[in-house]
């Protein structure tokens, strides 16, 4: 009998990653090669023939990033390509975006909805915005009646920089801090980019002197401990069993998920330590059946070190106070203790705009099929991986299983 919560009113889980593509990450500076409906269409295309897939296969579109429409963005996608499909999402969770796709394209797949979806973001950053802009001010929202508007923007309280830094003085407060733990860190994930060629800083490690001789940003968050954008983009294809009984590679299965939401700016948060990751990693793993002493291998959202730190706690991977000390003993390479960030990470391959998130996703999804190559985790079966949007606001957990 399957005891997981929720087990006896629904199917098994049955959702499978069976293909990706991910574009090399390449600097901010340089002009897009394409439009970003053009970016998602050639991405679709990609990951759908690493599965050995074609159009005639794809009955859902999960998208985001597509800036040529503000709206409709499955249907445009889907116009372009001209498929027909049964179904279509856009979900809007910041840097968690790309993990919460997979878990619902994954819901539809296991409900019957659809057999193969494509959960697709090109890398683009949004276009350049006007004098007056909301985005010149770095802020969600500059509307009369939000928030940011109101309260946080009048204020000088804008970006991520300032409100992560806010995070990691109440966790030095409260908990302690080491920076040289940070910066170490930091040093691993490069070293896991110099083993992947399609990162931002392929060739080029770090020591921790490095990192803590680079400029303070927002006190004590330093420059190489903050998360480099770039060009990129990516996506995932998931199926159905029988569909992925016949794709080229071995099937992932996406044995566990949750979702966690908090407050959209940490002013309000009742405890800036206690992360909505905790509740969406535990949903995940009790789905999967496992626990975090089963994983070998974690992918976790990495838009500045303390952003790790706390999701190393929060999904139990260490008690709460106990992350630096995690930080300053492990090896996070692929052939360390516990494999974190194999690719780099986004502190090391870089951050494609909202398609940040899927680098996670997708290197999960290799580690676990078993295709990183040189960088391959040994025995890899079950990969934890993480998202994280807003100010650790919308969280997303998911635990991938290679399939028997």
């Amino acid at each position: 009998m399957d005891s997981r919560p929720g087990a006896g009113d629904r199917p098994p889980l049955r959702a499978r990653l069976v293909g990706a593509a991910e574009y090399p990450a390449r600097r901010f500076s340089q002009a897009p090669t394409a439009t970003t409906l053009e970016q998602a269409a050639d991405l679709v295309l990609l990951a759908l023939a690493d599965a050995g897939l074609t159009l005639a296969d794809l009955d859902g579109l999960s998208v985001r990033g597509v800036y040529v429409s503000d709206q409709f963005l499955p249907a445009t996608v889907a116009e372009y390509l001209g498929v027909r499909l049964r179904f279509g999402d856009a979900p809007d969770l910041g840097g968690a975006t790309a993990a919460g796709m997979v878990w619902r394209a994954g819901a539809a797949i296991e409900r019957g909805v659809a057999d193969v979806v494509v959960c697709v973001y090109p890398g683009n950053y949004p276009p350049p915005a006007p004098d007056g802009d909301w985005r010149s001010f770095g802020a969600s929202s500059y509307l009369p009646g939000s928030p940011q508007a109101e309260f946080e923007i009048p204020l000088g309280h804008l970006g991520q920089n300032v409100p992560y830094a806010l995070i990691a003085q109440r966790y030095a407060h409260e908990r302690g801090y080491d920076p040289r733990a940070m910066a170490r860190l930091v040093v691993q994930q490069r070293r896991n980019a110099c083993a992947n060629p399609a990162a931002i800083t392929f060739g080029q490690p770090v020591t921790e002197d490095d990192v803590l001789a680079s400029r303070m940003i927002a006190p004590p968050l330093r420059l190489l401990e903050i998360v480099r954008p770039v060009r990129g983009g990516a996506a995932v294809v998931l199926a159905s069993p029988a569909v992925a009984a016949r794709t080229r590679s071995r099937p992932v299965e996406l044995a566990g998920y949750g979702e966690g939401i908090a407050t959209k700016s940490p002013h309000w948060a009742r405890d800036l330590l206690d992360v909505p990751l905790r509740e969406a990693a535990a949903t995940a793993f009790a789905m999967a059946g496992v626990g975090p002493a089963d994983v070998d291998a974690a992918q976790v959202y990495d838009c500045y070190t303390i952003a790790v730190l706390l999701a190393l706690e929060a999904a139990g991977f260490c008690p709460a106070g106990e992350g630096m000390e995690f930080l300053r003993t492990r090896g996070f390479g692929p052939g360390g203790d516990f494999p974190l960030n194999t690719n780099g990470g986004q502190l090391g391959f870089g951050q494609a705009g909202g398609a940040g998130g899927m680098t996670h996703v997708v290197e999960g999804y290799r580690q676990a099929a078993g295709r990183c190559g040189h960088r391959q985790v040994p025995g890899c079966g079950t990969v934890f991986v993480s998202g994280n949007g807003g100010v650790m606001s919308e969280q997303v957990a998911l635990v991938l299983r290679a399939a028997a």
